[in-house]
Protein backbone atom coordinates (compact mmCIF):
# COMPACT_ATOMS: atom_id res chain seq x y z
CA UNK A 1 0.00 0.00 0.00
CA UNK A 2 1.33 3.92 -0.60
CA UNK A 3 1.75 5.70 2.30
CA UNK A 4 2.14 8.97 2.09
CA UNK A 5 3.23 10.26 5.87
CA UNK A 6 2.34 13.81 7.57
CA UNK A 7 4.08 15.42 10.37
CA UNK A 8 2.91 18.78 11.93
CA UNK A 9 5.65 20.02 14.32
CA UNK A 10 4.24 23.10 16.55
CA UNK A 11 5.76 25.59 18.54
CA UNK A 12 4.73 25.00 22.36
CA UNK A 13 6.75 27.71 23.90
CA UNK A 14 5.29 30.44 26.29
CA UNK A 15 4.23 32.71 24.12
CA UNK A 16 2.45 30.24 22.21
CA UNK A 17 0.17 30.23 25.82
CA UNK A 18 -3.69 31.87 25.77
CA UNK A 19 -5.49 32.06 22.51
CA UNK A 20 -2.46 30.84 20.08
CA UNK A 21 -2.52 27.63 22.01
CA UNK A 22 -6.46 27.30 22.10
CA UNK A 23 -7.06 27.44 18.43
CA UNK A 24 -4.64 24.44 17.67
CA UNK A 25 -5.98 22.82 20.40
CA UNK A 26 -9.55 23.57 19.33
CA UNK A 27 -9.03 22.50 15.19
CA UNK A 28 -7.20 19.02 15.87
CA UNK A 29 -10.21 17.61 16.39
CA UNK A 30 -11.24 19.08 12.87
CA UNK A 31 -8.53 17.98 11.13
CA UNK A 32 -9.24 14.38 13.17
CA UNK A 33 -12.67 14.06 12.53
CA UNK A 34 -12.09 15.30 8.33
CA UNK A 35 -9.29 12.40 7.84
CA UNK A 36 -10.03 9.71 10.10
CA UNK A 37 -13.69 9.45 8.50
CA UNK A 38 -12.59 9.66 4.90
CA UNK A 39 -11.32 5.92 4.24
CA UNK A 40 -9.76 6.66 1.47
CA UNK A 41 -7.39 9.43 3.03
CA UNK A 42 -7.10 7.47 6.06
CA UNK A 43 -5.46 4.55 4.08
CA UNK A 44 -2.76 6.41 2.60
CA UNK A 45 -1.89 8.39 4.90
CA UNK A 46 -0.12 8.35 8.44
CA UNK A 47 0.18 11.93 10.79
CA UNK A 48 1.93 12.65 13.83
CA UNK A 49 2.58 15.34 15.86
CA UNK A 50 5.56 17.12 17.76
CA UNK A 51 5.57 19.56 20.40
CA UNK A 52 8.54 21.64 20.94
CA UNK A 53 9.85 24.19 23.80
CA UNK A 54 12.88 23.56 26.25
CA UNK A 55 12.79 19.78 24.50
CA UNK A 56 10.67 18.36 21.68
CA UNK A 57 7.97 15.73 23.01
CA UNK A 58 5.91 13.32 20.06
CA UNK A 59 2.67 13.81 21.59
CA UNK A 60 1.12 11.67 18.87
CA UNK A 61 3.07 8.89 17.18
CA UNK A 62 2.62 8.04 13.34
CA UNK A 63 -0.47 6.48 12.85
CA UNK A 64 -3.51 5.66 11.06
CA UNK A 65 -6.14 8.51 12.17
CA UNK A 66 -8.80 6.36 11.48
CA UNK A 67 -7.63 4.08 14.56
CA UNK A 68 -7.83 7.19 17.35
CA UNK A 69 -10.77 8.48 18.97
CA UNK A 70 -8.90 11.60 19.63
CA UNK A 71 -5.82 13.87 19.24
CA UNK A 72 -3.76 14.79 22.28
CA UNK A 73 -3.53 18.44 23.56
CA UNK A 74 -0.66 20.92 22.82
CA UNK A 75 0.50 23.07 26.30
CA UNK A 76 2.51 25.94 26.35
CA UNK A 77 5.34 26.84 28.50
CA UNK A 78 9.06 27.69 27.78
CA UNK A 79 11.84 28.73 25.06
CA UNK A 80 11.77 27.96 21.59
CA UNK A 81 14.19 25.40 20.66
CA UNK A 82 14.24 24.83 16.72
CA UNK A 83 17.52 22.31 17.22
CA UNK A 84 15.28 19.59 19.44
CA UNK A 85 12.41 19.57 16.64
CA UNK A 86 14.39 18.92 14.17
CA UNK A 87 16.81 16.22 16.24
CA UNK A 88 13.35 14.61 17.13
CA UNK A 89 11.61 14.83 14.00
CA UNK A 90 14.52 13.04 11.91
CA UNK A 91 15.06 10.46 14.56
CA UNK A 92 10.93 9.99 14.43
CA UNK A 93 11.28 10.34 10.47
CA UNK A 94 14.11 7.87 10.21
CA UNK A 95 12.52 5.22 12.26
CA UNK A 96 9.12 5.67 11.08
CA UNK A 97 9.91 4.95 7.29
CA UNK A 98 11.57 2.09 8.23
CA UNK A 99 9.20 0.24 9.90
CA UNK A 100 6.65 1.13 7.12
CA UNK A 101 8.78 -0.22 4.78
CA UNK A 102 9.17 -3.54 6.71
CA UNK A 103 5.39 -3.99 6.89
CA UNK A 104 5.44 -3.79 2.76
CA UNK A 105 4.10 -0.42 2.16
CA UNK A 106 5.52 1.51 -0.55
CA UNK A 107 6.80 5.15 1.24
CA UNK A 108 6.54 8.87 -0.32
CA UNK A 109 8.70 11.11 1.05
CA UNK A 110 7.10 12.69 4.53
CA UNK A 111 5.75 16.30 4.62
CA UNK A 112 6.35 18.64 7.51
CA UNK A 113 4.01 21.37 8.51
CA UNK A 114 6.14 23.23 11.11
CA UNK A 115 4.27 26.31 13.03
CA UNK A 116 6.16 28.58 15.43
CA UNK A 117 5.39 32.19 16.48
CA UNK A 118 9.12 33.34 17.65
CA UNK A 119 13.15 33.03 16.88
CA UNK A 120 14.50 30.03 17.73
CA UNK A 121 16.51 30.18 21.11
CA UNK A 122 19.30 27.66 20.73
CA UNK A 123 22.61 28.68 19.07
CA UNK A 124 22.52 25.07 16.99
CA UNK A 125 19.46 24.56 15.45
CA UNK A 126 20.70 25.97 11.87
CA UNK A 127 23.00 22.32 12.20
CA UNK A 128 20.27 19.89 13.34
CA UNK A 129 18.09 21.58 10.25
CA UNK A 130 20.88 20.68 8.36
CA UNK A 131 21.11 16.77 9.78
CA UNK A 132 16.85 16.64 9.37
CA UNK A 133 17.39 17.71 5.16
CA UNK A 134 20.39 16.09 4.02
CA UNK A 135 19.29 12.72 5.36
CA UNK A 136 18.17 9.50 4.13
CA UNK A 137 14.87 10.46 3.84
CA UNK A 138 14.87 14.09 4.02
CA UNK A 139 11.38 15.70 4.84
CA UNK A 140 9.45 18.24 2.41
CA UNK A 141 9.00 21.01 4.89
CA UNK A 142 5.94 23.67 4.77
CA UNK A 143 6.90 26.75 7.46
CA UNK A 144 4.24 28.89 9.07
CA UNK A 145 5.46 32.07 10.83
CA UNK A 146 3.17 33.97 13.40
CA UNK A 147 3.35 36.71 16.48
CA UNK A 148 6.91 37.60 16.26
CA UNK A 149 8.33 34.89 14.22
CA UNK A 150 11.69 36.22 11.32
CA UNK A 151 10.99 35.77 8.21
CA UNK A 152 14.40 34.83 6.84
CA UNK A 153 14.47 31.93 9.94
CA UNK A 154 11.34 30.51 8.44
CA UNK A 155 11.98 30.59 4.93
CA UNK A 156 14.90 29.06 5.62
CA UNK A 157 13.12 26.26 7.92
CA UNK A 158 11.14 25.64 4.46
CA UNK A 159 12.10 23.79 1.76
CA UNK A 160 9.04 23.19 -0.26
CA UNK A 161 6.89 26.46 0.85
CA UNK A 162 7.23 29.19 3.74
CA UNK A 163 3.85 31.63 5.11
CA UNK A 164 4.25 34.15 7.20
CA UNK A 165 1.40 36.05 8.81
CA UNK A 166 -0.02 38.93 7.78
CA UNK A 167 -0.18 42.54 9.43
CA UNK A 168 -1.71 42.38 13.06
CA UNK A 169 -4.98 42.69 11.65
CA UNK A 170 -4.98 39.21 11.21
CA UNK A 171 -5.21 37.41 15.09
CA UNK A 172 -2.55 34.46 15.64
CA UNK A 173 -5.81 32.37 16.58
CA UNK A 174 -7.28 33.60 13.55
CA UNK A 175 -4.22 32.74 11.84
CA UNK A 176 -3.80 29.25 13.26
CA UNK A 177 -7.50 28.06 12.60
CA UNK A 178 -6.15 28.40 8.92
CA UNK A 179 -2.80 26.73 9.38
CA UNK A 180 -4.54 24.11 10.51
CA UNK A 181 -7.25 23.91 7.55
CA UNK A 182 -4.51 24.23 5.65
CA UNK A 183 -2.98 21.26 6.78
CA UNK A 184 -5.88 19.46 6.46
CA UNK A 185 -6.67 20.20 2.43
CA UNK A 186 -2.91 19.33 1.93
CA UNK A 187 -3.34 15.55 3.68
CA UNK A 188 -6.72 15.03 1.64
CA UNK A 189 -5.85 16.52 -1.81
CA UNK A 190 -2.42 14.86 -1.15
CA UNK A 191 -4.21 11.28 -0.69
CA UNK A 192 -7.14 11.54 -3.20
CA UNK A 193 -4.25 12.28 -6.01
CA UNK A 194 -2.77 9.15 -5.42
CA UNK A 195 -3.73 6.36 -7.86
CA UNK A 196 -5.66 2.84 -6.98
CA UNK A 197 -2.59 0.92 -8.13
CA UNK A 198 0.19 3.04 -7.34
CA UNK A 199 1.18 3.34 -10.95
CA UNK A 200 1.40 6.93 -11.33
CA UNK A 201 2.32 8.50 -7.97
CA UNK A 202 1.19 11.10 -6.41
CA UNK A 203 1.01 14.89 -6.46
CA UNK A 204 1.59 16.80 -2.58
CA UNK A 205 -1.06 19.26 -3.34
CA UNK A 206 -0.17 22.01 -0.62
CA UNK A 207 -1.88 25.34 -0.65
CA UNK A 208 0.09 28.38 -2.67
CA UNK A 209 -2.03 31.22 -0.73
CA UNK A 210 -3.28 30.71 2.67
CA UNK A 211 -5.98 33.34 4.07
CA UNK A 212 -4.66 35.45 6.84
CA UNK A 213 -0.66 34.85 5.32
CA UNK A 214 1.99 36.06 2.71
CA UNK A 215 3.46 33.65 0.74
CA UNK A 216 7.50 33.83 1.41
CA UNK A 217 9.48 33.54 -1.80
CA UNK A 218 12.01 30.57 -1.14
CA UNK A 219 14.91 31.72 -3.77
CA UNK A 220 15.52 35.35 -1.67
CA UNK A 221 18.57 35.43 0.58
Amino acid sequence: MQILPFYMVCDESGSMSGPPIDAINAALPDLHQEISTNPTVADKTRFALIGFSDDATVLQSLVDLSELDSLPALAAGGVTSYGEAFRTLKKCVEADVADLKSQGHEVYRPVVFFLSDGVPTDGNWEQALQDLTSSRYAPKIIAFGIGAADTATISQVANFRAFMQQDSSVSPAAALREFAASLTRSIVRSASSMSADGSSGFSLAVDEQVTGFTTVALDKL
